[in-house]
């Protein structure tokens, strides 16, 4: 079979067009690495989103809360359920490899055999591939770029790299739940994104003490029971057990210059802004991963818009004018590649 749309990634934006996709009648299947809302299910486990319920809806199913901003939880089970919904036809872990045009066409090698689809979106994200510090022991199983809780870490010593709003959270959440925790940030001060509710509160456990921050601070190595800081021409070595790297994360560019998208020398993407499609015909790109190197400039609230303008734009291609049918299918459209 060949499918007119093949999504690659299934978090919110993923889901989004393939329920769009459903609504309109075409045939599709959306593949993922990893599990279902693989980005969410990795994000702390008490997470709270900033946006309110309405500006993450997708498919036009209602987000009901419990309170004014949804939690990570609710966030799982409400894309969850919209998909099954509209029975996008969703299969995970299965990674793509490669996309290669294959006359009007595409051939989509995976780790689990080969797709054909008309078109594609790449709705990947930027969540798997984080910014390494590159330094020596980076690659010890006490560091981790990804935080989810604290309560591994009470009565130990821990040091967080970076000054965003991840790594302020981590922090806050470490020293609240019995880390002694130390940060380590690059420039002179804490990022000037950071929420306006957690800047007061990081500022002032470093004033008092209860968290050191070393500013204008880089990780120069990582041993087994300590970590060595430079600040300028100082070097710093501390007790250590364990690292969170939050220094952010970016798309996998080597993955889309593999499929033939054009990456600027600035790490931007080449795309039409109208309808999502890149230099390559009939591929596209959607949500926050069309943002480059920018990933702060797109979220799942505007990211999500991009199902409905790049499905809009194969229906022109395919001769068809959009509707709105509602095509529900039975629960259960989820295949578990695993």
């Amino acid at each position: 079979m060949k499918y007119d749309i093949l999504v690659i990634g299934a978090g919110p934006v993923g889901l989004a067009c393939g329920v769009e996709a459903a609504r309109q009648g075409l045939s599709h299947l959306v593949l993922d690495r990893g599990s279902l809302l693989n980005t969410l299910r990795r994000w702390p486990t008490y997470t709270v989103f900033f946006s309110t319920p309405d500006l993450l809806e997708i498919g036009g199913v209602p987000f009901v809360t419990a309170s004014g901003k949804p939690s990570r939880r609710e966030g799982l089970v409400y894309y969850r359920k919209v998909a099954e919904r509209f029975g996008v036809n969703v299969r995970t872990f299965e990674a793509v490899d490669s996309v290669a045009r294959d006359g009007r066409g595409f051939r989509v090698t995976t780790s689990k055999g080969v797709v054909e689809a008309r078109h594609v979106v790449v709705a990947t994200g930027f969540f798997d591939t984080p910014n390494l510090l590159g330094v020596p022991g980076e690659e010890l199983p006490k560091v981790s770029h990804y935080y989810t809780e604290p309560f591994a870490h009470a009565g130990r010593d821990v040091l967080v790299v970076g000054g965003k709003n991840s790594a302020v959270e981590a922090a806050l959440d470490l020293h609240r739940n019995g880390a002694r925790v130390t940060m380590a940030v690059r420039g002179p001060s804490f990022g000037r994104s950071v929420k306006y509710w957690l800047a007061p509160d990081i500022e002032n456990r470093v004033k008092e003490g209860s968290i050191r921050a070393y500013l204008g601070t880089a990780v120069a190595e990582i041993l087994e029971g300590s970590v060595r800081l430079l600040r300028g021409e100082e070097a710093i070595e501390l007790p250590n057990d364990h690292v969170f790297a939050l220094t952010g994360y970016r798309p996998d560019f080597p993955f889309l210059r593999s499929l033939g998208i054009e990456v600027t020398s600035d790490l931007h993407l080449v795309f039409d802004e109208r309808s999502m499609e890149t230099t390559v015909p009939d591929l596209y790109v959607a949500g926050v991963v069309a943002a480059g190197v920018d990933i702060g400039k797109l979220f799942i609230e505007n990211g999500r818009n991009h199902a409905v303008e790049i499905v809009r734009d194969i229906l022109r291609k395919m001769g068809r004018t959009p509707g709105s049918p509602l095509v529900e299918r039975p629960i259960g459209a989820f295949q578990d590649g695993e």
